[in-house]
């Protein structure tokens, strides 16, 4: 009995449809690559910061502060603490300790007393000595103005640094990721990491880098006043419309 030879499939023409797997295959490629794509598309970034200059056209570090050491001192202070409370204690902790001298040598006891409001006082008292004590010796009393450098000086990690270099001194060297940075940045989409370091490398490859500073203080205005974490007063935000995350309220 002759074996019949299975009939090869004719392309399909200019006005035909695929049916079978390659249809199916042809159908589900560029969905998921639009998917993957549309948070951090150009033109959505940059619709987003339009609408972030719209709101918050001056929006500045809200750590009260008059030098950069006593930015540093107030940053490192902040940690799991809010800004508010940071600055009630520094209204008081500056006059009395007003050099990184008075600091690297003050009496760790008795400073903790003084930062105690802030939580975690007993770390934070050994990280401001000892980043006192580093700048005095080994940076002339200055607060360094390089990434590398400031990374050396206890307590100080990224966030810290660039907070620092960003507000103090004006230096686009990273974007500062809080908590209100890491939500936000999750609900516009713009990065799918819950890593800090790795959401900073996310937004700085879609964040122009002159955009950097400004950006990151938006961002945290945006996070205390609309985009709250339990509850986002999404009615009041103008970025409503092109945001799709699941927890809007609206």
């Amino acid at each position: 009995m002759p074996v019949k030879k299975p009939k090869s499939r004719k392309p399909a023409g200019p006005g035909e449809k695929r049916s079978g797997p390659a249809r199916r295959a042809k159908g589900r490629a560029p969905h998921r690559a639009v998917v993957k794509a549309r948070g951090a598309r150009p033109e959505r970034v940059r619709a987003i910061l339009e609408k972030l200059d719209e709101a918050y056209p001056a929006a500045t570090c809200a750590l009260e502060h008059q030098t950069p050491f006593q930015l540093l001192v107030a940053t490192i202070l902040s940690a799991q603490c809010t800004d508010t409370r940071v600055n009630q204690v520094t209204r008081t902790l500056f006059p009395k300790y007003p050099t990184p001298e008075a600091f690297a040598y003050a009496n760790p006891r008795e400073l903790q007393q003084d930062i105690r409001p802030t939580g975690f006082f007993r770390n934070k008292t050994k990280s401001i000595i000892g980043a006192s004590r580093k700048i005095i010796e080994e940076f002339g009393g200055n607060v360094p103005r390089a990434m590398e450098e400031i990374l050396t000086l206890p307590g100080v990690a990224r966030k810290t640094a660039n907070v620092v270099l960003g507000t103090a001194y004006g230096i686009p060297s990273g974007i500062v990721v809080d908590t209100h940075v890491q939500r936000l940045a999750r609900r516009l989409d713009l990065s799918r990491n819950t890593d800090p370091k790795k959401i900073e490398q996310d937004l700085m490859q879609v964040i122009p880098q002159d955009k950097w500073i400004l950006f990151s203080h938006q961002l945290i205005w945006h996070g205390r006043r609309v985009c709250q974490a339990r509850k986002p007063r999404c009615a009041e935000c103008n970025l409503e419309q092109i945001c799709y995350s699941k927890e809007k309220t609206i």
